[in-house]
């Protein structure tokens, strides 16, 4: 039997052992985080090889090979939370409904001829933190900070008033902070203490038969993995959107179902062949009985 090799990975991740990840204990065998957005997946083996060499010319003799490793890569469009907690070893967290968290804000705003700065539709259903601190910086045409401060104004929870009447008509930009309710953020914390884990992977995807060109379902199965804590974002307002790459170290562990042998990865292709071709319905189904005639 032969196959090709083109379709896509869908991957769960699952605990090790007991963890905990924001509000949840995910016991040892549970999934963690399911990915079935990703847009590349590649199973990449590697060893080292060194030769005996000697005689004339200095040639290669004999062949050791050693030091094999595997690694596992997901390229993932999408990224929860728990994904970028699962990627990065940040700690998640979650107020619930019994603490209100900071989240910082800026504001372009005109200073009105009575001396108010109205932020009402910026803010929307969120109020100015008065607690916290608040700076008004006037700014130039063009919208860049000139360093002067405005002082003394009285900060409501919509509304900025009694500014100094030397500044109306003023251009200028504030930074304050909104209280959100803790149930509604999720809070992720890079710590340099804290790493990616060890995690039981298994991916489904699809091998192609030569002869029939039917899908066959393959599982892929990497017992023991650790997760390579490096990543990045890339945030630009052109180009493709960033993705979230989780590269995946593989190391012998046991199988669910084999504690006899340790292995890096499983392969298992099921002959069982599916239909790739396009099932087509009618979206407009009528009884040939019915008269249509207008």
């Amino acid at each position: 039997m032969k196959f090709g090799v083109r379709e896509i990975c869908n991957v769960v991740f699952k605990a090790k052992a007991s963890v905990k990840i924001g509000n949840t204990t995910f016991r040892a065998g549970q999934p963690v985080l399911y990915i079935d957005t990703a847009k590349t997946s590649t199973l990449e083996g590697a060893s080292t090889t060194v030769y005996a060499q000697g005689g004339r010319g200095n040639t290669r003799l004999i062949a050791w090979e050693g030091e094999k490793t595997l690694t596992f890569t997901v390229e993932d469009a999408l990224l929860s939370p728990i994904g970028f907690s699962v990627l990065s070893g940040a700690g998640l967290f979650s107020q619930g409904n019994t603490k209100n968290v900071h989240v910082h804000a800026t504001s372009a705003a005109v200073v009105s001829t009575d001396g108010e700065i109205d932020l009402t539709d910026a803010l929307g259903s969120d109020d100015i933190d008065s607690t916290a601190p608040i700076f008004i910086a006037v700014t130039e045409a063009d919208g860049s900070i000139e360093g002067t401060l405005i002082e003394g104004a009285t900060i409501g929870a919509k509304k900025i008033t009694n500014v100094d009447s030397a500044y109306n008509g003023a251009t200028v930009l504030v930074d304050y902070y909104v209280a959100k309710k803790g149930e509604d953020i999720a809070e992720l914390q890079i710590d340099a203490g804290n790493f990616a884990g060890y995690y039981y992977v298994e991916a489904s995807t699809l091998f192609r038969d030569e002869n029939t060109g039917k899908d066959m379902p393959a599982e892929i199965t990497l017992p023991n993995v650790k997760i390579q804590s490096n990543f990045t974002f890339s945030m630009a307002s052109t180009g493709d959107p960033s993705t979230f790459t989780f590269t995946m170290d593989a190391f012998p562990g046991y199988t669910y179902f084999d504690n006899t042998k340790k292995v890096l990865c499983v392969i298992q292709v099921v002959d069982e062949k599916l239909d790739s071709s396009t099932q087509l319905k009618s979206v407009m189904p009528h009884s040939n009985t019915e008269d249509y005639s207008m």
